[in-house]
């Protein structure tokens, strides 16, 4: 029989386990971040986003992908990082959320493979925090990846801001082509 501290160890070594698998990975300042490759649709370069009015400041717009409304949240600027001008290596990964979304990124790096037993558990930082959109923590070699659940990034109520953008945006498009 196991004794209590190794009942949670084994639990927690489990469940990082669980999160084993392929990751597409990105930067963001000097940070490289990775998301689950199954929630990843396509990788684009930037396009022109049509800005939706009264949105904050991270929720860039949407884009017209091959007729589908799609909206983009910059996540440099969710994350609380500074803007910066986009380059070439700016991409927008579209993601899949319950609906699709685009992220702005600086660049993408690459798909790693990542064994669950190199992914840790999330930092505690406490109750102010909310830290629930950190997958884990993947060792690769001598650094670490800050493993992202893409679907906790947006707060519900986030989702439903960029539900009702993209639905205007699509009317007004629709209204413009006279539909």
């Amino acid at each position: 029989l196991l004794s209590e501290p190794h009942r949670g160890t084994a639990l927690m070594e489990t469940a990082a386990g669980d999160h084993g698998g392929k990751y597409l990975t990105f930067k963001l300042a000097n940070e490289e971040y990775g998301l689950e490759i199954l929630k990843v649709r396509e990788i684009n370069g930037m396009m022109d986003i049509t800005a939706v009015p009264q949105m904050p400041p991270y929720m860039k717009g949407v884009i017209n992908l091959r007729g589908k409304v799609i909206p983009v949240i910059d996540l440099r600027l969710k994350f609380g990082f500074m803007e910066i001008e986009h380059t070439e290596q700016t991409c927008i990964i579209v993601v899949d959320v319950g609906q699709d979304i685009g992220i702005i990124v600086d660049t993408v790096s690459e798909v790693l493979d990542i064994k669950g037993e190199s992914i840790e558990p999330p930092p505690q930082v406490g109750k102010a925090v909310d830290n629930s959109f950190i997958l884990g923590m993947g060792k690769v070699g001598d650094s670490v990846k800050i493993l992202l659940n893409i679907a906790r990034v947006l707060t519900e109520e986030e989702m439903l801001d960029l539900n009702d953008a993209t639905g205007s945006a699509q009317a007004n498009e629709l209204a413009e082509v006279g539909v």
